[in-house]
């Protein structure tokens, strides 16, 4: 028993190192969030398997990392996507692109302007907004766009309100200054937008971060005994490690 319980501690440490996930509260409201490290950690978006088909689920994505022979230690739904789940602006895989950003204003949350972007390139990942991104000679290995932005420059977005009554399980990332920590939230009940940018300025204390989304939030977290399902998804973001 001795044996299997230093084991299992020993298996766990590495994943701890490089993707930190936790519960956290902000005005009685909680959080589940995974910190991930970009200098120890393998940041990747995913949409399709080998074979171009739509993944649509985390296990499905666990799969396809384990035969490569790593392990996926964390995942999240990644931006919003249309019926046949392909995504609805711009998506990086692997330095392909599957689809073209989108800049202008549009229906529903992603048209949201100011909208943005989470960017991962070789050795950094970013929160970026789109139009800003596009003014830039900014290249992502994968990438993955959405709306509205939650922070900017350490603001909240112009039409978030603190007395909304519009309430989701939303979820979405924020990325440090130096681009090596990505930090990805799931609230556990429901919150709006104000209280969800909120916790990202007062508690993660960041100054850019992204929404992902409000009707679809699923968190993927083995160490935090996650693994929410439902209905196929579309693009995903998760962090990759090597097996132990």
């Amino acid at each position: 028993m001795i044996r299997w319980v230093l084991f299992a501690l020993l298996w766990a440490m590495p994943v701890a190192a490089q993707v930190d996930c936790r519960d956290e509260t902000h005005l009685g409201q909680g959080f589940a969030v995974c910190s991930v490290d970009l200098a120890q950690a393998d940041l990747r978006t995913f949409l399709r398997d080998s074979e171009g088909k739509i993944l649509g689920s985390f296990s499905r994505v666990a799969q396809r990392v384990e035969a490569t022979g790593d392990t996926l230690a964390f995942a999240m739904n990644a931006g919003m996507f249309h019926a046949d789940r392909s995504p609805v602006g711009l998506y990086v895989e692997d330095g392909a692109e599957a689809m073209r950003v989108i800049p202008n204003a549009g229906p529903g949350n992603f048209g949201m302007l100011p909208n943005g972007l989470l960017c991962i390139g070789e050795d950094r990942a970013d929160v970026l907004e789109t139009r800003a991104f596009m003014a830039s000679e900014t290249r992502c290995r994968f990438a993955t766009q959405s709306g509205p932005m939650l922070l900017v420059e350490g603001d909240l977005h112009p039409r978030f309100l603190p007395d909304s009554t519009s309430r989701y399980v939303r979820n979405g990332v924020g990325t440090s200054a130096d681009g090596q920590t990505a930090h990805f939230a799931i609230s556990n009940s429901p919150v709006t937008f104000h209280e969800f940018a909120e916790f990202f300025r007062d508690v993660l204390g960041l100054k850019t971060a992204l929404y992902f989304d409000g009707s679809v939030s699923r968190l993927y977290a083995p160490s935090l005994n996650r693994h929410d399902r439902g209905l196929p998804l579309g693009p995903m973001v998760g962090a990759v490690i090597p097996a132990n």
